[in-house]
Order: structure tokens, then C-alpha cells, then sequence
């Protein structure tokens, strides 16, 4: 065991860290800077506990006290990692280094809405609990999770998933690097060794050949039979995967490519967070948000857009329409705004992706809201047309 003299600077300090990382013996360097963040103290000092990992430090008791065991873990550590290679692999392979911090940015004018705080609940908690979370494309599911993270300080590894994704892109595998044979982490198992959040984002997009998730999403150990090491899950890990449907595939074709997943495999995930489109209050303070970022005011602009999706939704869940305007084309529609300060060749241009038909109906729509009309009032009208249309149909058929 080894004493630091201690101050009431650096005890301070140790319960920050404590508070804000759980009961750590070792710190890495961006996490001190979140701790650092967090009480105001600049703690010069244990820069000098280097475990003899790269932008490892080892964090004393209030007492002083650095452990034994947590000295013999990091030398044993580092022992079985040079055993290893010099055992399992010819003398041309190495191991690829990992960059220091996980832990994501701020997203800048981030507003709180909707299940950010369960999120954010799980995740503080530091207990293993997968969550699934689904919702229609373009709702934040994705940055939420990012931000939730980058609140906490916690170190997030995102996969992307395709129906290509496989074994070796997930645990990881032998690459080729500067003309030597390189093992290289996959983000499953970076994620384990650093306890950090795994998000797989667009889940619903693989092949049977994520079933090699199972153990992890047990809160499991995992074997590298390609490498001989075992893998355990550090405390801190934990796994959220996002998604457009529920598992079940998409018969009506808007999520093409999405797939019927295994029932055992969701079956571990506890629970399932259904993630909906942010109220017009909500959505109204994101684009207000994302003017700003470009020193734009224009609340009725705002306005005008949050309500025109809202039509566009009401009548999508009624299934007059085959096509949505999401947060994400919001936003879009706002950046254009701010590049080409032409509100009309800003809503032209994001709408685009949609068929001419559709594109136009959209173009009329946002014309009447534009000029006054009342959201009862357009939805009164689009219930009227739809009647007309049914007679219409009637008729023909008759």
C-alpha cells in the first residue's frame, strides 16, 4: 500500500470523483477533467499516480491510500497483455491503440424533452439494464442518448448497424495496418474495457449474425477465440439499441431493409422506450435554438414550420398520407433558411426527397399556413376533401 499526504484540496477532490464516478481506484485523464469540471479544482497532483497505462491515474482513498491490489491489478494487467502477445500471436502482431476519451461533446442548444431522464436515470444508476428504444426516423433518438452521456461524463461507443454487420465488425478482428497484422478491438468489446454505454443504432437493420450479442446482453464475460483472451464487462457498461420498429420488420415498406428479429435476442432487453415527436412547445425551442446558431431570429418562421409538420403528422397517423416531416427535416429546413435566408427555397429544397405530388400538396399546405389559416381550420378542409374524395370512389365503383 502507498500513502499520499493528503490536503483538503486534494480530499475535496476524492469526493468529486467519488461522487460523480462511483468507488474507482483508477481514473483516466478524462474523467479527472470531468471531476475537474465538476468541483473547480485543478488537481496537479495526481498527475503524478500514473498506473503505467497510458492516461491512467490512480485515485487515493481520502487518507491517502492507494491499495495494493489495485497496483498489482494494473502491473498484472499489463503482464498478461505483453504474455499474451507474445504467446498467442506471431511477433509481426500488435494490438491498435485506443484513443484516450470516449466521452461525447455537448450538442449546443440540446433541449430536454420526452424520455431524456429515464435515460438519464439508467445510465447514472451505473447498473447493467439494456434499453430498447423505437420511434419513427428523424424523433433524436440517437443524439439523446448521445447527450445524455455527455452530461454524465460517460464514455459512449456507437456501432452502426446494417444487415452486413457481423461478428468481426462487431467484437472485432485482424486488420492490416501499415503492413502488419493488427488486432483490432471491435466497438462491443471497447466499449466492455472502458464500462462505457454501447448505443447499436438501427438495430432492427441486422441479420442473424448479431446473435453473437447474446452473452453481452446478459451482462456476460465474452471469449476472443481468435486471440485466446477473455473479456469482462468493466462496471459502468451497459448497451441501448435504437431502432424504427420494434423487431417486427415493416410491412408497410417505409423502413425498407429493416428485418424480424430474433424474439430471444430482444427478449434481452428489459424494457422498450417508445420515443414519439416532441410536442410544438418542445419543437418550437429546438429550432429556435438551431437559428440562434447561426444568429438568426425569426420566431414566426418557427412557428409557422411547427405547426405545418403538425397537419402533416395528424394527418399521417390518419393515413391520408404516406410521407411525415420530422424533427430532423425541421431542422434541416432551418439550416437552409440560414445559408440562403429564402424561406421558400429552404423548404423546397429539404422536401425535395418526396415525390412531386407530394412535394407540392406539402408546398400548398405550408402556403395556407403561412397566410393565417387556422391548423382547425386546414384539418376541417382536409376532412371535407377526404368525404368528397370517398363519394368520388363511390361512384366509380357503383
Amino acid at each position: 500500500m502507498r500513502i499520499v499526504k493528503m490536503n483538503d484540496r486534494k480530499v475535496t477532490f476524492v469526493k468529486a470523483a467519488r461522487e460523480l464516478l462511483g468507488d474507482r481506484t483508477v481514473i483516466t485523464r478524462q474523467e479527472m477533467l470531468a471531476v475537474r469540471e465538476e468541483c473547480g479544482l485543478n488537481p496537479t497532483w495526481i498527475k503524478k499516480l500514473k498506473t503505467g497505462n497510458r492516461g491512467e491515474y490512480y485515485l487515493p482513498s481520502e487518507k491517502g491510500r492507494i491499495e495494493d491490489g489495485a497496483i498489482a491489478t494494473s502491473v498484472t494487467q499489463i503482464a498478461e497483455a505483453v504474455a499474451t502477445s507474445v504467446q498467442m500471436a506471431p511477433s509481426a502482431i500488435g494490438v491498435m491503440e485506443e484513443q484516450d476519451s470516449y466521452i461525447p461533446e455537448k450538442f449546443q442548444g440540446y433541449v430536454t424533452w420526452g424520455n431524456f431522464n429515464t435515460v438519464k436515470e439508467v445510465i447514472k444508476s451505473g447498473i447493467f439494464y439494456p434499453m430498447f428504444i423505437t420511434g419513427l426516423s428523424g424523433n433524436g433518438k440517437t443524439l439523446m442518448v448521445k447527450e445524455v452521456c455527455s452530461r454524465l461524463h460517460r464514455e459512449y461507443v456507437r456501432a452502426n448497424i446494417t444487415v452486413e454487420t457481423d461478428e468481426d465488425d462487431l467484437i472485432g478482428g485482424f486488420r492490416l495496418l501499415n503492413g502488419e497484422t493488427v488486432w483490432h478491438d471491435g466497438p462491443v468489446v471497447t466499449a466492455m474495457k472502458r464500462g462505457a454505454l454501447l448505443l447499436l443504432d438501427e438495430v432492427d437493420l441486422a441479420s442473424n449474425k448479431i446473435m453473437c450479442l447474446q452473452p453481452v446482453l446478459e451482462g456476460s464475460s465474452i471469449y476472443l477465440k481468435k486471440i485466446g483472451k477473455w473479456v469482462h464487462p468493466t462496471p459502468g457498461f451497459n448497451v441501448i439499441a435504437t431502432a424504427n420498429t420494434k423487431g417486427q420488420g415493416s410491412d408497410d415498406g417505409r423502413f425498407i431493409g429493416t428485418n424480424i428479429m430474433n424474439e430471444s435476442f430482444l427478449e434481452r432487453f428489459p424494457v422498450t422506450i417508445e420515443q414519439s415527436y416532441p410536442t410544438n412547445k418542445i419543437e418550437e425551442k429546438i429550432l429556435v435554438n438551431e437559428l440562434a446558431k447561426q444568429d438568426k431570429v425569426d420566431d414566426d418562421f418557427v412557428g409557422n414550420l411547427v405547426k405545418w409538420a403538425d397537419v402533416i403528422r395528424k394527418t399521417f397517423y390518419e393515413g391520408g398520407i404516406d410521407e411525415i416531416i420530422s424533427t430532423r427535416r425541421l431542422v434541416h429546413i432551418v439550416n437552409a433558411f440560414g445559408i440562403f435566408d429564402d424561406k421558400a427555397k429552404a423548404i423546397t429544397m429539404c422536401i425535395s426527397r418526396f415525390d412531386a405530388e407530394t412535394r407540392d400538396s406539402f408546398l400548398d399546405l405550408y402556403t395556407k399556413v403561412d397566410s393565417g389559416v387556422s391548423v382547425e381550420d386546414i384539418m376541417a378542409e382536409k376532412s371535407e376533401d377526404d368525404i368528397d374524395d370517398d363519394e368520388d370512389n363511390e361512384e366509380e365503383e357503383y
